[in-house]
């Protein structure tokens, strides 16, 4: 028996090792649920409309995402949030930037709250290509970088980070006033909601303009528009009880 030309073709995994946007077995008994179907915009819409935005996001090839249109805030297509809203939650989501990239996945959003120009209003795991875009030096102690609660909390020092064009997970645990920012299965900050230390950070960013901002006792799950591409898959979530 003789073989020649043999060839091997990678599929496009997720970092867990399973097929994007589907659910495992063991998740499924945890009850999780896709946020996003891998192929249309069922469950989002526009942060400032009722439907999907027209322009702006691309879905193609199981992967969602936001287009380059020069790097201004919610210019283009615009944030998008979920239809439903969560309190008690964890949330996963596999998201790839692009070099020099900027972007968001806000938490306890407010659609109604910022009837101005840029994004609407939430607590932040900042999406950002630290090595290159200018944010990252901004604000404090390095609490504009990646996987940090934008404006409020860095993210540890020691964050594993994969190169920017692979993909990396978020995990955002919400659970009564208790949050907490994952990144590439590692914890890298936590807070309570409404705490004095909390109001403390706030009163002292540029979110003090808001009024009892990010105590909200629920909300959607948006993903922000920032100007840059930035995909995102796998986008998984389940409710959770308090303990």
């Amino acid at each position: 028996m003789r073989w020649r030309r043999l060839r091997i073709q990678e599929l496009p995994l997720a970092a867990t090792g399973t097929t994007p946007n589907t659910l495992t077995r063991e998740e499924r008994e945890q009850r999780y649920e896709l946020l996003w179907d891998g192929r249309t915009s069922w469950g989002w819409k526009s942060a400032r409309g009722d439907k999907f935005p027209a322009n702006g996001w691309e879905m193609k090839d199981g992967v969602l995402s936001v287009l380059a249109s020069g790097g201004a805030e919610s210019q283009a297509g615009g944030d998008i949030v979920t239809e439903q809203v969560f309190s008690d939650f964890e949330l996963r989501l596999e998201f790839r930037l692009t070099p020099g990239a900027n972007s968001g996945v806000k938490y306890f959003v407010d659609v109604d709250l910022n009837k101005g120009p840029g994004s609407a209003i939430g607590l932040e795991y900042q999406l950002l290509d630290d090595e290159r875009h200018p944010d990252a030096k901004l604000g404090r102690d390095g609490n504009r970088k990646l996987a940090g609660l934008y404006d409020l909390i860095p993210a540890a020092a020691a964050k594993k980070t994969r190169p920017i064009g692979e993909w990396n997970e978020a995990r955002i645990v919400s659970r009564g006033t208790h949050v907490e920012h994952w990144l590439n299965g590692e914890k890298v900050l936590e807070y309570e909601r409404g705490s004095d230390a909390f109001r403390r950070l706030v009163s002292e960013s540029k979110f003090k303009v808001w009024p009892d901002f990010g105590e909200r006792p629920a909300g959607p799950i948006l993903l922000q528009d920032h100007g840059d591409r930035v995909s995102f898959r796998n986008i998984k979530i389940r409710r959770l009880r308090r303990t």
